[in-house]
């Protein structure tokens, strides 16, 4: 019977520590991606500083108003807009930009064009109706464009970061309290058992 708990304890132990492990290397795996993938993006966006944004004009560019042979077609949405006094244009997220920088807007669903039209027609009176806006601009001035939503904000940030610190800091907590037992174990028999010096004694 005791032999027996003592087997059941050293599988669940070797359970537990197995377990432990596997949270912190996939909490490592995790950090890495985010740390290759997301924390560029974070980084590389400059615009931190909440401005005013006045509208200026809102225009609707089909396929034949916008530069270059490889754009794709689809109606987008062109934004100026006026802040700190100076003429801008408008990007509706840092993924817009880098999607198409003639662009202020592109509707998510392009796969049906008149549908796609309606989204633009009413962003664009959405625009018209408000005319004035809080957007997000560079403190430092090195980009002139503005946005009027961030995708990589501090709070994004910490979402990302809280399930692979969760999984790191619970694994590191199962490894601890299984090597806490197993020490605990080791005094405890090493009690009920003391070593009989007198063996070690010369006749």
């Amino acid at each position: 019977m005791g032999k027996n708990l003592v087997t059941a304890q050293i599988r669940g132990e070797t359970r537990a520590l197995c377990l432990g492990t596997v949270m912190v290397v996939c909490s490592a795996i995790t950090y890495y991606i985010l740390g290759t993938t997301m924390l560029p993006l974070f980084h590389k966006s400059v615009w931190t500083e909440v401005s005013v944004c006045h509208l200026i004009e809102a225009d609707i560019r089909d396929h034949e108003k916008l530069d270059g042979k490889k754009v794709p077609q689809y109606p987008c949405l062109l934004v100026n807009v006026s802040t700190i006094g100076k003429l801008t244009i408008l990007y509706h997220t840092e993924e817009t930009k880098e999607k198409n920088s003639q662009c202020s807007y592109i509707p998510e669903s392009l796969e049906d064009y008149q549908e796609a039209r309606m989204k633009v027609e009413d962003v664009k009176f959405r625009f018209k109706e408000r005319q004035t806006f809080p957007c997000y601009s560079d403190p430092e001035e090195s980009e002139k464009s503005v946005l009027l939503q961030k995708l990589y904000t501090p709070e994004i940030l910490l979402k990302w970061l809280f399930w692979p610190t969760f999984m790191l800091t619970g694994g590191i907590f199962i490894i601890m309290m299984v090597k806490i037992n197993q020490s605990l174990s080791i005094l405890t028999a090493q009690r009920k058992n003391p070593i009989n010096t007198s063996q070690f004694r010369h006749n």
